[in-house]
């Protein structure tokens, strides 16, 4: 799979086992986080990611910030992106299997590495369940 990611200054060493990860599993990377902790606006980061998902660019995306929240608002203003903030596995299951969810959005203050390493797992292994979903997902996008 093709995979963006992005992340602000709260997220560097997230991005870095993230990418380590999937990278070791075969997927192949577009990276435009920072890797400085050096305070950054997350919108630089998360716009990009969030296009590539939108033009088929990447098959899905990834964000980090530091509560999930600014980093999801942000990508979310892309007509073809449905991001979930997510910090378990069993809500990045959800937002795959019942919301279609393209983009995770991690929230580096409240979640360990190793819980985002799961969370990104279990959202890239999970399929869209459809059936009674995707009327609903067809609802979300403003037209």
């Amino acid at each position: 799979m093709n995979i963006s990611i992005g992340n602000d200054h709260a997220g560097p060493e997230y991005k870095k086992a993230i990418v380590k990860m999937l990278e070791e599993k075969g997927h192949v990377i577009t990276n435009y986080g920072t890797d400085s902790v050096d305070s950054v606006d997350y919108p630089d980061f998360g716009h990009p990611v969030a296009t590539d998902v939108e033009t088929g660019k990447a098959d899905f995306g990834i964000v980090i910030c530091g509560s999930g929240n600014g980093i999801a608002m942000t990508v979310n203003k892309h007509a073809g992106v449905r991001a979930g903030l997510c910090w378990t596995k069993e809500i990045a299951y959800l937002t795959r299997l019942h919301n279609d969810a393209n983009v995770v959005s991690i929230p580096a203050r409240f979640t360990s590495i190793e819980q985002a390493l799961e969370i990104v797992d279990t959202f890239l292994k999970t399929e869209f369940e459809g059936g009674r979903h995707q009327n609903r997902v067809n609802k979300i996008a403003c037209s």
